[in-house]
């Protein structure tokens, strides 16, 4: 999202630098090129304060971007370190409370003082969906006006572009059998024991197919899930993806299964690709997303049951794909970057 919204400034003609505590990860390759990278060489966010304030100080930008919540109290403590005048504005994209459920009533304690404390002396903030705006005021009991919500730049030029390459996996070329897309990292957050459970009751009755697209700690585990529930021969995990709009664009239905986000991408891409969608209910997204269950069935978190009964009502009741569009037609990368902007003070 962030290399998305670099592109939409850019298209506005503002000038972007982005700076990384580590330049590593999938996502570096999607960086336009006009963007010039900024590598502070850290290990970890909090060690970056040094480098940001002499980045700060020597390069004087109008106004600085937080992305993350660890980014926003670094950013606000080099800021008053270098003395810049630079407008700061932080953006969070999850839901606070809901990740840091069941981890602990200190760690809760202290992560929710941390924001009390700093959020007050940012000049904006951004919220990707309601749900993170109303969870960001019940902590820190700001003002409304404080925090914006403002759409996530998920659909950009480059996405119907991507959907229409070849698709190099098999399963979309044959007709006959309903494909299942799911996709996100393989941790506790994205909910996947859940799917290929609810794919497992669903396969009993009907000839399908499940691809998880994504990588992280616990693909054996799940793929050990999917063998023990007899299913693994119709269940492929794919790891990372750099083009997964090909596959997702010839998938029967996408599934969000999601214990918690702050505002889903991978669902908002399915509905702009037009594909029928299901999800989980979960704080917070997916209901603003799918209107309440009007753009697609939404179902209780951890209920196996009734995921794999609207799996099954929405491979028999797919909505037309126009509908699924207009429905995030806010989403784009020129509306979000636009606003962004406005909230960043640097309007076109």
């Amino acid at each position: 999202m962030i290399a998305n919204l670099a592109a939409g400034f850019l298209d506005a003609g503002v000038a972007v630098d982005l700076v990384l505590a580590r330049a590593q990860g999938e996502h570096l390759d999607a960086i336009p090129a006009g963007v010039r990278i900024v590598k502070l060489n850290v290990r970890h966010t909090f060690t970056a304060l040094p480098g940001l304030a002499r980045y700060l100080r020597e390069e004087k930008p109008d106004a600085v971007l937080a992305a993350k919540d660890r980014a926003i109290r670094v950013a606000l403590l080099a800021r008053r370190l270098a003395g810049s005048k630079a407008r700061l504005v932080g953006r969070l994209g999850t839901t606070v409370s809901a990740a840091l459920k069941g981890k602990g009533r200190l760690r809760e304690l202290a992560w929710f003082t941390g924001m009390r404390l700093f959020y007050p002396h940012l000049d904006a903030i951004v919220a990707v969906s309601q749900g993170v705006k109303d969870d960001i005021l019940s902590i820190t009991a700001l003002p409304s006006e404080r925090v914006r919500v403002i759409r996530n730049p998920v659909i950009t030029p480059a996405l119907e572009r991507q959907a229409a390459l070849p698709c190099d996996h098999p399963w979309p070329n044959d007709p006959a059998v309903p494909l299942i897309v799911g996709m996100g990292r393989l941790t506790r957050q994205k909910g996947f024991p859940d799917l290929i459970a609810a794919f497992a009751r669903l396969r009993r009755d009907r000839i399908c197919r499940l691809v998880i697209v994504g990588e992280g700690g616990d693909r054996e585990k799940l793929e050990r899930l999917a063998d023990g529930l007899g299913v693994s021969e119709d269940v492929c995990f794919t790891g990372f993806l750099a083009n997964p709009h090909a596959l997702i664009a010839r998938c029967s239905l996408f599934v969000l299964s999601s214990l918690w986000e702050g505002s889903p991408n991978a669902l908002t891409e399915a509905m702009a690709l037009g594909r029928p969608v299901v999800s989980t209910d979960c704080p917070s997204g997916p209901a603003e997303l799918l209107n309440g269950g009007e753009y697609g069935p939404l179902v209780p978190v951890g209920d196996v049951e009734a995921l794999a009964v609207a799996m099954a009502h929405a491979l028999d009741h797919p909505l037309p794909a126009e509908c699924l569009r207009r429905a995030v037609a806010e989403y784009t990368q020129t509306i979000s970057a636009r606003r962004y902007l406005e909230t960043l003070g640097m309007a076109p």
